[in-house]
């Protein structure tokens, strides 16, 4: 009787720990049996190292989900599908971007959601899709991998131009120059009274360069100076501007009231004087025949022709 007493407790026990086990699941299970989840697949161009599924999903660093798959697209081995499950009370816009982070300590990637605006339409899987698809893009990580072989060969072709720079003979020339560098520092260091006496004699030429522009800045500007006499200068050749304008004035008036006289004398006068001048010519040619006259038989001009003609019978 005791051994059955012994069997029929530990079954009990047994039982009760099995209920207790089943009753935990349901607990736990509890909030994602009651959750509703919403499905995105996501399409990377590049490797996604580090991602697993079970990897976090988050919204603009916000933990909204977890990924469930992760697989080569069957439609192109290009691409790397991923399958996301997210909290269907966040709402993904189309506008939306999605890239894959690494944690750099620890080396374990995640999804990054980030993006997205009010105006945007809500995402909605296309005609041919299971899921909606989430664009993709690289994140700064991908990026910095991508480019690193590119930086990777200039690195090379760099070193490879400075090698080229530094061969044997530039190394010699530049051997020699820092030798004529420091030859020249020793001749420096041996002229030292010279420069001084140079700083010296810079130093009383800046000296006398600055009397120099003091005493043209007194005789410019002080009392009685270029500038005074500059700007009376000035205002005697405004005043004369000025009387040459009246003048130029007068002058003008003058012609106006002269105008009509000069017309009248092309007109008038000018034409007597040339009636003038033509009977002047014809007294003067007058004049000339009389004394001609007068050579030639004075009595005649003063007595007359006293012969007689031929009178026929």
């Amino acid at each position: 009787m005791e051994i059955r007493a012994h069997y029929v407790a530990v079954g009990a026990f047994v039982l009760l720990m099995v209920v207790l086990a089943f009753v935990t699941v349901l607990w736990l299970a509890r909030g994602e049996l009651t959750t509703q989840q919403a499905r995105y697949d996501i399409y990377f161009g590049g490797p996604v190292t580090g991602l697993r599924e079970g990897a976090s999903v988050e919204y603009n660093g916000v933990p909204v989900g977890k990924v469930l798959e992760v697989r080569i697209d069957p439609a192109s081995v290009e691409y790397i599908r991923v399958t996301v499950e997210l909290d269907s009370s966040v709402v993904i816009k189309a506008d939306a971007k999605a890239n894959v982070e690494t944690n750099i300590l620890s080396g374990v990637s995640f999804i990054e959601i980030a993006g997205g605006t009010q105006e945007a339409p809500v995402l909605v899987a296309k005609e041919g899709e299971r899921y909606p698809v989430i664009a993709s893009r690289r994140s700064r990580l991908a990026n910095v991998y991508a480019r690193a072989p590119q930086l990777l060969d200039k690195l090379n072709e760099t070193m490879e131009r400075v090698n080229d720079l530094l061969d044997e003979k530039n190394r010699k020339a530049i051997a020699e120059t820092l030798e004529n560098i420091r030859a020249f520092s020793s001749d420096l260091g041996s002229r030292d009274k010279d420069l001084a006496e140079l700083a010296g004699n810079a130093n009383t030429a800046v000296l006398t360069l600055n009397k120099l522009l003091d005493n043209i800045d007194r005789s410019y500007a002080g009392q009685d100076g270029i500038s005074d006499r500059l700007t009376g200068a000035l205002g005697d050749i405004d005043r004369v501007a000025k009387n040459l304008g009246d003048t130029n004035r007068q002058l003008q008036g003058a012609l106006q009231d002269l105008r009509p006289g000069i017309r009248t004398f092309g007109q008038q006068t000018l034409t007597d004087v040339g009636s003038l001048v033509t009977e002047a010519r014809q007294f003067i040619s007058g004049l000339s025949r009389l004394a001609s006259g007068l050579e030639r038989d004075p009595s005649r001009v003063l007595f007359g022709d006293r012969r007689e003609g031929y009178k026929p019978q």
